[in-house]
């Protein structure tokens, strides 16, 4: 067992086992992540950035189109960046599919801004490539639960959007600014 100090004062934390097959993840706000069925391979190009895409308050019975208000989340390991070759590492932790799309962001735009339009998806023009594939590199039919997919790409100094594009996921707060600067 062991004590964690907070400005707000002690929480107590227990030790548990590691949860047994079938069993979810989760954290300590009680989110249940799904499991890993995979991870990237090692010695990615590049400093690698992880992108955690998340679902609090779905399960795996869930299924379908993401309703508009649904709460979703995607946190990036670093949100700034050196120029050059950098490669996404997006773990689906969440029930439902999801993918990382890299955009240019305009200048003086902030993530956020884009409009979905009546697909529930935002205009993928000039995208630099997605990270849609499970436990594979590049495009595909959307990362799973507890799976993985990544990314490699030579980014020119600027600011980037990473988004997830599925129904209704950007709308539902999973964007995410990047800076690239010079080195």
């Amino acid at each position: 067992m062991k004590l964690l100090a907070t400005a707000a004062g002690l929480v107590l934390l227990t030790a548990c086992g590691s949860p047994g097959p079938g069993m979810m993840h989760g954290d300590a706000s009680g989110y249940p992540y799904s499991r890993p069925t995979c991870t990237a391979p090692a010695n990615l190009p590049g400093p690698v950035i992880t992108v955690t895409l998340a679902d609090p308050g779905m399960s795996r019975m869930m299924s379908g189109p993401a309703p508009m208000g649904s709460r979703m989340a995607l946190r990036a390991s670093a949100t700034t960046v050196v120029s050059g070759l950098v490669t996404f590492v997006a773990a689906n932790r969440g029930w439902r599919t999801h993918e990382l799309v890299v955009l240019p962001l305009p200048a003086g735009s902030v993530a956020g801004q884009r409009v979905p339009g009546p697909d529930g998806k935002v205009d993928e023009s000039g995208s630099l490539g997605e990270a849609s594939a499970s436990c594979a590199a590049g495009a595909g039919d959307g990362i799973t639960a507890g799976a993985v997919g990544w990314l490699t790409l030579d980014l020119p100094p600027g600011h980037y959007e990473l988004i997830c594009n599925l129904t209704n996921h950007y709308a539902n707060a999973m964007y995410q600014e990047l800076t690239v600067t010079r080195p």
